[in-house]
């Protein structure tokens, strides 16, 4: 590896390491910020017909805030959306079993 490959990668690092540090003290003033208005957990965003599947992914892309979307599960990009339960539901305990 070359001298300016190390130093890339170094820089790079730092660059990571002090984003996770800023992200992570914006999420704990956050918090504080909700226990001390009365908020002690947030409330769950799953939606209704996901909550213990394994098929979950719940991740948001994009990137802008106006043009993120949730993938919700490969299967059902937007979530369930019919009136009985999902056909694809698995629960969590089958994965880690």
């Amino acid at each position: 590896m070359s001298v300016t490959d190390e130093l890339f990668h170094r820089a790079n690092d730092l660059c990571r390491r002090r984003a996770y540090e800023q992200w992570h003290r914006g999420q704990s003033k956050q918090q504080i910020l909700r226990s001390q208005v009365g908020f002690q957990s947030l409330p769950p965003t799953r939606p209704q017909p996901c909550r213990g599947c394994a098929n979950y992914h719940g991740i948001a892309y994009g990137t802008s805030r106006a043009r993120r979307s949730t993938l919700v599960c490969a299967i059902h990009p937007h979530g369930w959306q019919g009136v009985a339960g999902c056909p694809d539901w698995r629960g969590d305990e089958g994965i880690r079993g």
